[in-house]
């Protein structure tokens, strides 16, 4: 009997199977696994689908991620994907924490695998800085508490979230910050499968030591966090030059953007785009200056990264 991570479930134990028109393009009111009925498409991007979908046999709402780069005519390809998608689906369950994507369940159905996950109110921060810009300076320090306490939870397990940036962070009404899109985790120290096989895509928000096919460490994703806290402070990627080569050219040996908005975030900023890792700041010390920036700004710490007096500017209904 071959093992769960070595090949998908087969159509008669997973809802059906599907040609791969219907796997690349599922309608509205489709019934996926005989369970979650696609209600709206909420997004899309090179390795997946997401979408709105109701759960018929809990009657509620969740967010189901399809798996595009799977490979209906390959048995082998099949499994593969199976591989990845419920690697993916297991990084973020063994965080278990409020700050990452919550995981429901994964199924395989219509020659694809499907991460079934909770719904996210608001919107990510990319769409955010599309819609309105620069945040002022307490939306910035307040998500960089709740993503450094997110990747603080996602270290402790020994996972590398490798992808951090502004489309990968969700901003929920109410004020929660959610990390989300594993897609591309790993085990700390764990080898990429190449110099930029592991960041496609994201160029501008990368560490140095990834693009050089170095093994990813938290200190990885705190640079990312850095360009990041940086991208939302100002309005750009610290690092974007326009096009990918001069873009990685820019992360591998450039400077940053200059400070224009960031204030009193520049110095921590700075601090965590550091080139080498080992010069870098640690979670640790990049949370006790946004804690006592927080603290000049308000006359106390909050009473967590995750809970807030008011609400995002302008939310976006469901998505994640």
């Amino acid at each position: 009997m071959r093992g769960l991570l070595e090949m998908p479930p087969t159509a008669s134990t997973a809802g059906g199977s599907a040609g791969p028109a219907e796997r690349q393009a599922p309608s509205h009111g489709r019934l996926v696994a005989s369970r979650y009925r696609l209600r709206s498409l909420l997004g899309r991007g090179g390795m997946g689908r997401v979408w709105l979908a109701h759960d018929e046999l809990l009657d509620r709402q969740v967010a189901i991620k399809q798996d595009v780069l799977g490979d209906a005519g390959s048995r082998q390809l099949s499994g593969t994907a199976w591989t990845r998608v419920l690697g993916e689906a297991r990084a973020a369950a063994r965080v278990g924490h409020a700050g990452v994507i919550g995981i429901h369940d994964v199924v395989w159905d219509g020659d694809c695998a499907w991460i079934v996950m909770e719904p996210l109110s608001g919107r990510t921060l990319a769409e955010a800085l599309v819609a309105d810009g620069p945040l002022p300076f307490d939306d910035v320090v307040h998500i960089g508490l709740g993503l450094l306490d997110a990747l603080q939870a996602i270290h402790r397990a020994g996972i590398v979230h490798r992808d951090v940036k502004p489309g990968n962070v969700h901003l929920c009404d109410g004020g929660r910050v959610v990390l989300t899109d594993f897609g591309i985790a790993g085990n700390a120290g764990e080898q990429c499968d190449g110099p930029m096989g592991a960041v496609a895509g994201s160029p501008a928000y990368v560490s140095p030591e990834q693009l050089n096919g170095v093994r990813p460490e938290p200190a990885s994703d705190l640079f990312s966090f850095g360009a990041t806290l940086f991208a939302a402070a100002e309005g750009v990627a610290p690092f974007d030059r326009g096009d990918v080569f001069a873009t990685v050219v820019a992360v591998l040996a450039g400077a940053p953007a200059p400070f224009r908005r960031a204030g009193p975030l520049g110095p921590v900023i700075a601090g965590l785009l550091t080139k080498e890792p080992e010069g870098r700041l640690t979670a640790a010390q990049a949370r006790g200056v946004l804690l006592l920036l927080q603290k000049r700004m308000t006359g106390s710490p909050s009473d967590g990264p995750n809970r807030r007096r008011g609400s995002w500017r302008r939310p976006r209904r469901g998505s994640v």
